[in-house]
């Protein structure tokens, strides 16, 4: 178990990250026109997973937000934001926001959190994905990752940023 914060208060994941240098393992999640898609979909890009609980909450949006800005114009990447939301409520909120260099992709039906081990195991968010991000390169090995020591924190852009010039 990966032991992060929500609000200061211990939470656990179902384990940790699949390690840096390890090959991403293939998922099914559910595109907004519900269409499933897989990771081998991508297969030959650079792939950013970025990974939480629900778009619903601000520190989640904006992790959407600054994504869709800085990582989606960098050539041969695609950034897939990941959350339990259904579709519908992905779809909605992307299209309210002129958000189309990112990939919704919803985990609502999917077994990724427990493969990814990211899933909530305990606290009032257990069952939903921790925040949590993932650098893939054209052959699917994981080049970077970060599991999010505090849920309402974002992401380390620069990092990622920095990984895929």
């Amino acid at each position: 178990m990966a032991t992060i914060t929500l609000k200061g208060n211990e939470v656990h994941t179902l384990g940790n990250l699949p390690s840096i240098g390890s090959k991403a393992p293939d998922f099914i999640l559910v595109d907004t026109d519900l269409s499933e898609k897989k990771l081998s979909d991508y297969a030959g890009k650079r792939v950013v997973l970025n990974i939480f609980p629900s778009v619903d909450t601000d520190t989640c949006a904006m992790s959407v937000r600054e994504f869709n800005e800085k990582v989606s114009e960098m050539k041969n990447t695609v950034v897939l934001c990941i959350s339990k939301d259904l579709p519908f409520a992905q779809k909605r909120f992307c299209a309210a926001e002129g958000l189309d260099n990112v990939i919704p992709l919803s985990a609502f039906r999917s077994d990724f959190g427990k493969v990814y081990n990211l899933e909530f195991a305990d606290g009032p968010l257990k069952g939903l994905l921790s925040r949590a991000v993932l650098v893939l390169d054209e052959s699917g090995e994981i080049i970077y990752e970060e599991q999010i020591a505090e849920t309402t924190h974002e992401p380390n852009y620069e990092k990622v940023t920095a990984i895929l010039k």
